[in-house]
């Protein structure tokens, strides 16, 4: 693992040492490890809306049925066998 130092205020020194207090972590390394898994998580979760979004508005609207997910089916085991 690589060590980030950061300097922070006494009053968020103080902030961060309550919530590894409250949410039962064992370190404060661990508490700013779950604070940047959950902001990747939110920074995901963001991108993945941003291409539903895009991907909405990218052209004419198409019944999805059965048959159209059999026939997808079919298109991309083509697709692999050709490779």
């Amino acid at each position: 693992m690589t060590t980030v130092n950061i300097s922070v205020p006494d009053s968020m020194k103080a902030f961060i040492d309550e919530q590894v207090a409250k949410g039962g972590y064992s370190t404060t390394s661990e508490y700013i490890r779950q604070l940047l898994r959950q902001e990747a998580e939110r920074v995901a979760q963001a991108r993945l809306e941003t291409l539903l979004l895009e991907g909405l508005d990218s052209g004419e609207a198409i019944e999805i049925n059965d048959d159209w997910w059999q026939q997808k089916r079919i298109q991309l085991l083509e697709r692999l066998r050709k490779k």
